[in-house]
């Protein structure tokens, strides 16, 4: 039944639609996802800050992709909780609630932000090799990574702004952790500004994305294929990043396809998870794995403290 209490300050997350039998298979399964990019991101980004041979512009780009995977990754913990927790007790603050879901937007804005600037690195690094430490100096890279993360909170925060305006009727957020859509649903008003400015927020954001992806590697490709000594390098890191750029793409359309057919409403809960839980856990395996820095690091013996 709906419930009716205006601007009530405690509102009730709906959670996750899975039978008894999967509760607990399924809540082992987030936790060690968890667990493991927490574990991993943490250790890439306390790798790249401690070792001075990976202060480079990609390491250092990688170490904004890490932070943003942990806290992107924040929703989990009481996503957790509220499984074990019986639907009426699934309660959450409305001031948290609008902290979790602008956290949620800032981290997948930044996703895509990070991820171009890692993309014009490539592109200068290869297309531009003599040129490379001209341009990306550390005042250069400073510049870059604080436009990506301050284009992000600043329009997500216009994002999140137009839908506090808003009064609230209803208290059941009908996701399995806080966003905007979840938040401007519960408002009985006129939503026509809410919905017009997000359609533009995520056709601007995801044309952006595309369109830097195609115009970088398209040249990127042409470098390669008439310079032979650049195709191996080239190609391995550049298939590196693609490759999580296109995991985070289509984790992303995925679940703007399922919002369009409501009958799928538990799929879409689903893939909202997975949304951050599958980006963010292969991000430091690809990237870890692909970077002879990295393992060169990780191979090294480690010295131990003679016993006295």
């Amino acid at each position: 039944m709906e419930n009716y209490t205006y601007n009530s300050d405690t509102l009730q997350l709906e959670g996750l639609n899975v039978s008894e039998d999967f509760t607990y298979p399924l809540f082992l399964f987030l936790l060690f996802s968890y667990l493991f990019i927490i574990v991993a991101n943490l250790s890439i980004a306390v790798l790249v800050f401690i070792d001075k041979n990976l202060h480079q512009p990609m390491y250092l780009l990688f170490f904004n992709l890490s932070v943003n995977d942990v806290l992107g990754n924040s929703i989990l913990p009481r996503l957790l909780v509220n499984m074990l927790l019986p639907p009426s007790e699934r309660l959450i603050s409305y001031y948290e609630c609008v902290v979790q879901a602008f956290t949620v937007h800032v981290c997948s804005t930044c996703s895509h932000t990070v991820l171009m600037i890692m993309a014009f690195d490539r592109y200068v690094a290869i297309c531009n090799p003599l040129r490379y430490a001209i341009i990306m100096t550390n005042k250069m890279l400073i510049k870059l990574t604080v436009a990506a993360w301050g284009v992000a909170i600043v329009l997500v925060g216009i994002l999140l702004g137009l839908t506090i305006r808003l009064n609230r009727c209803r208290t059941m957020i009908r996701n399995p952790y806080c966003n905007n859509a979840s938040l401007f649903k519960l408002s009985c008003e006129n939503v026509f500004i809410n919905n017009i400015y997000g359609l533009t927020f995520t056709v601007v954001l995801f044309t952006s994305s595309i369109g830097t992806m195609v115009l970088t590697y398209t040249k990127i490709t042409a470098v390669c294929l008439t310079s032979k000594n650049k195709n191996s390098k080239a190609l391995k890191t550049c298939s590196t990043h693609l490759a999580v750029y296109l995991i985070m793409l289509l984790s992303g359309l995925t679940i703007i396809i399922l919002h369009r057919f409501p009958q799928y409403s538990d799929y879409r809960k689903f893939a909202s998870i997975l949304f951050h839980i599958i980006p963010s856990s292969l991000n430091p395996i690809i990237y870890g794995m692909q970077s002879k820095e990295i393992r060169r690091f990780l191979s090294k013996p480690k010295k131990i403290l003679p016993s006295l």
